[in-house]
């Protein structure tokens, strides 16, 4: 990003534009986002940082999210991005987790971390965005307007490495609480083929830059997670173009809305997504001026029906995509090359070896289903720099996730004869909804927490819209009385409130049962495979 801001002729090039829930906006272009990104490096220096430590931000899509993140890694400093959907208990998990020493938030988090503050004494300061405009806040919060109002002239960037960690971003577990990936700075690269790909090569990197049709990019996806972070804003600031953030709610009419006022041409969009655009618009360029050239969706299958209505109806072939935290934009479509087969993962993206292998780590023929695993290695012998680092401070998770050379991906799917992969389901527990993926111990955890629980399974269970919800199994406390239907009902918007209110609102059970005895080990682990089994019959 910072390149652009010193080539004269692209520093006016508008980089973000921060569309709030009411539809005001501010423009920044890449001179102003470098300037206050540099400031807030200017300001981790000032307090005293240091290269590698910690600094969280807990923002949603906002300018000020990019200048915290680009301004903490330009100073040398590791960012862990965190959702606002968290509650205080998943928020105090991973800043105590990561050993964060300073966190950037607003007003939509804010409470959570203070909440949990006195448990953090790692934690140096807490940089508040609009904090001038909240009178009853403690005196000791930090303005992150102040923070980037000044900076010393000259301020050099730090002379990072290629496998220094860049980011922490952390994963959902399945068998214990979630696992921060520790992302390089070279991942950048590995990335950078998959998502041009899936843009159909556009923006061409081939070209100059005056040369380039406009790229306006837009995604509903949060910048805290993968999708948001390496699938639209990172990318997207890399190559030297637009960006638009939006916070709220998603709203179909209103994307449609903001596709057409921005002039969006590219977007990712989850397939629940997708559906929601085509209920609520079946013929949308009947009533929107849409300059859309290319779609792509992961998370879960696209699906006939929704795939035919993108073609028909917005005009645009939606490249599927496959990949993860540990190891993103592995496989994929690019219909103008090569041709999309709806429902399928996609072929591997240039500079990725991907194959199927079975428990041994030994590839699979074609058509043979197994677990969908990434070589270190390119077909060239060379690194493949897309890979993770390895798990914060979890070398037995790190050392499970390889079988030698081959990441396991813990999704199942085959190759057919033509290189198309197909997907086939987890190999663990892990719980993909609406393009989340949830650890099933997290939620799990938060659940015994209640007195009325004394044991508790979570299992994803098929759903037409979502791809799966979330169900829980429960094994009632005995001094839960009485145990009549009102009473249960009563308890499982109870229990859905407790999880909501403390991970994050896309964790919390849709569906409960009430059993009475989960089915385990010898070594006493829930066997969630078992629920699996019982729920598809």
């Amino acid at each position: 990003m910072f390149r652009w801001a010193k080539n004269e002729a692209h520093s006016s090039v508008i980089a973000i534009v921060d569309v709030d829930e009411t539809g005001t906006n501010r423009f920044f272009d890449y001179s102003k986002l470098s300037h206050q990104a540099l400031n807030f490096s200017n300001f981790l220096e000032r307090s005293g940082y240091k290269e590698g430590d910690r600094v969280a931000v807990c923002l949603p899509q906002r300018a000020e999210t990019a200048i915290a993140l680009l301004g903490a890694i330009a100073h040398g400093c590791v960012a862990v991005p965190l959702t606002v959907l968290f509650g205080p208990d998943a928020l105090e998990y991973r800043l105590k987790n990561a050993e964060c020493k300073a966190i950037v938030c607003d007003s939509s988090s804010l409470a959570n971390v203070l909440a949990v503050r006195k448990n953090l004494p790692e934690l140096r300061h807490i940089i508040v965005c609009g904090a001038d405009g909240l009178s009853d806040a403690p005196t000791d919060l930090v303005s992150f307007e102040s923070a980037t109002s000044a900076a010393s002239p000259g301020y050099a960037i730090a002379d990072t490495l290629a496998d220094d960690p860049a980011l922490i971003i952390y994963t959902s577990g399945t068998t214990g609480p979630p696992k921060g990936a520790l992302i390089p700075h070279r991942a950048m690269f590995g990335n950078m083929s998959g998502f041009l790909y899936s843009h159909n090569l556009r923006p061409d990197p081939s070209k100059p830059l005056e040369a380039v049709e406009p790229f306006v990019f837009w995604s509903p996806a949060d910048w805290a997670w993968t999708g948001g972070l390496w699938d639209a804003l990172l990318p997207t600031l890399f190559l030297g173009q637009t960006i638009v953030g939006t916070r709220g709610r998603f709203d179909p009419i209103r994307s449609f809305g903001l596709m057409e006022r921005y002039g969006v041409t590219a977007t990712f969009l989850f397939p629940t997504a997708l559906k929601m655009m085509m209920k609520a618009v079946a013929k949308p360029r009947d009533e929107y001026k849409l300059k859309l050239r290319s779609i792509m969706s992961a998370g879960e299958a696209v699906g006939d029906t929704v795939f035919k209505w993108t073609q028909e109806a917005l005009g645009v072939t939606t490249n599927e995509m496959f990949g993860q935290t540990e190891l993103n934009y592995i496989v994929g479509n690019s219909h103008e090359l090569w041709p999309a087969k709806p429902g399928s993962m996609g072929r591997g993206y240039p500079g990725h070896r991907v194959s199927v292998i079975d428990e041994a780590g030994n590839v699979l023929p074609r058509n043979s289903t197994g677990e969908v695993a990434v070589n270190r290695y390119d077909a060239h012998g060379d690194r493949d720099p897309v890979f993770f680092l390895g798990y914060l401070n979890n070398l037995s998770a790190t050392a499970e996730k390889y079988t030698g050379d081959w990441c396991r991906t813990g999704d199942m799917a085959r190759i057919d004869c033509d290189g198309y992969l197909w997907y086939e389901g987890r190999s663990d527990d892990v719980i993909k909804s609406a393009g989340y993926r949830i650890g099933p111990a997290e939620v799990e955890s938060c659940l015994i927490q209640h007195p009325a629980v004394a044991m508790a399974a979570v299992i994803g269970k098929s759903d037409a819209e979502r791809g799966s919800i979330v169900k829980a199994f429960i094994v009632l406390a005995e001094s839960f009385q009485p145990r009549n239907p009102e009473s249960l009902r009563a308890l499982e918007a109870e229990l859905a409130q407790h999880v909501r209110g403390r991970l994050a609102p896309y964790e919390y059970p849709k569906l409960f049962e009430f059993i009475d005895a989960l089915p385990m080990t010898t070594t006493g682990k829930i066997q969630r495979k078992v629920l699996r089994e019982r729920e598809a019959r």
